[in-house]
């Protein structure tokens, strides 16, 4: 038990510390709403109209299943460096946790999240097809 005390401490001394700047900076920010702050503000230039329309939520998908398969491929960059210790123990859990990440791209493939021209998909078809009978 007293080995765990340095990593108990780091903790305590971590979640401490966010807590104290969260105060801190609360504490110590300006309030008062000014127009420059209520102003939209991107990449140093002020918009000059509204967007047409918001992003898709497709979008976002695609993003998100990135960091996906890139933290798949810091976890098979370290499998890697210590294969020659991990022997056929690591084999065999790379190979598991290669076929759940290509499960998830085959199940995000046929739910069509990867798939950005809307009219040549399924569920479209059919709502088509259901009008054209009605």
């Amino acid at each position: 038990m007293v080995a765990w005390l340095p990593i108990l401490i780091m903790l305590i001394v971590a979640v401490g510390f966010a807590f104290v700047s969260l105060g801190v900076s609360y504490l110590l920010s300006p309030k008062k709403a000014t127009p420059e702050k209520l102003a939209p503000y991107e990449c140093g230039i002020f918009p000059e109209v509204e967007p047409s329309q918001r992003f898709p939520v497709k979008f976002y998908m695609v993003a998100m299943l990135y960091i996906v398969f890139d933290i798949e491929i810091i976890f098979l960059f370290a499998w890697a460096t210590r294969f020659n210790n991990l022997g056929w123990y690591g084999i065999l859990v790379i190979s598991i946790f290669t076929f759940f990440v290509l499960e998830t791209l085959y199940y995000v493939w046929k739910k069509g999240v990867l798939d950005w021209n809307i009219p040549r998909r399924e569920r479209y078809q059919r709502q088509d097809l259901y009008e054209k009978v009605s």
